[in-house]
């Protein structure tokens, strides 16, 4: 019997998969830690990546080697959404608006110039 270890990246310890041949498919990986972790398809999906090369398995038909150690990260069937927010605005209208400060005639020579400051959080 060959065997997978698997672990989900909230766990401390691995689990195991056995199966025949020297190699399980990725879909097939998938049904069996579902099913053996009661997870329904309908709600999730598996994102497997192998533990030692950091590798995210994505084609369904990839062939997962006997005896690696792979981690499972629960995803929402939709994929995960992008956390990243952008904020643009532009420097003119914002000096434009400190006009009442000490500063006025250096924000005011600044607004003159039409840039745009873009801010990833």
């Amino acid at each position: 019997m060959s065997c997978v270890h698997y672990k989900f990246s909230s766990k401390l310890n691995y689990d195991t998969v056995t199966f025949d041949g020297l190699h399980i498919s990725l879909s097939d990986l998938k049904k069996t830690i579902m099913a053996r972790e009661k997870l329904k398809a309908a709600d999730c999906d598996l994102q497997i990546t192998n533990a030692q090369t950091k590798e995210e398995y994505t084609d369904d038909n990839a062939l997962i080697p006997k005896n690696s150690s792979v981690i499972i990260k629960r995803i929402p069937i939709g994929g995960v959404k992008s956390t990243k927010i952008l904020l643009v605005f532009s420097v003119s209208s914002c000096l434009d608006s400190v006009t009442s400060l000490p500063c006025v005639d250096n924000c005011t020579a600044l607004s003159r110039f039409n840039t745009l400051i873009v801010l990833e959080l």
